[in-house]
């Protein structure tokens, strides 16, 4: 299989460049919550509290400059920030779904429990 270059690294195949665009700890989280709405950073902070500020705002920067997501700034006093997803973004979607999907099957084969540590 051919090899890729993006932003100076190398990539061996898709899936690799993909996962590199949405995956990790927390963008498919994120992505999640704004699939069926407009989210403000407090909300997406409250709804994911066990992420830090600073990742949360890396992360959404990232997303952003990758074009998952929709940042829309208004020009009110305190600033307000909304962030939703953009075409790319509902697109990732369906693959997180099927991903959401599989990982619920692998639970229940392995007999884990919702809020099982």
């Amino acid at each position: 299989m051919p090899e890729f270059l993006y932003n100076n690294k190398l990539y061996y195949n898709p899936v690799e460049f993909a996962m590199d665009r949405i995956g990790g700890t927390w963008k498919i989280p994120i992505l999640w919550r704004l699939q069926n709405k407009v989210m403000r950073y407090s909300e997406l902070k409250k709804d994911i509290p066990h992420i830090t500020h600073k990742m949360l705002s890396s992360q959404l920067k990232e997303l952003e400059a990758e074009g998952f997501l929709h940042r829309e700034v208004y020009a009110v006093v305190p600033p307000k920030v909304e962030y939703s997803l953009t075409e790319r973004g509902h697109r990732a979607m369906r693959i997180i779904q099927q991903i959401r999907d599989y990982g619920l099957e692998l639970m229940d084969e392995f007999g884990v429990k919702e809020g099982e540590k």
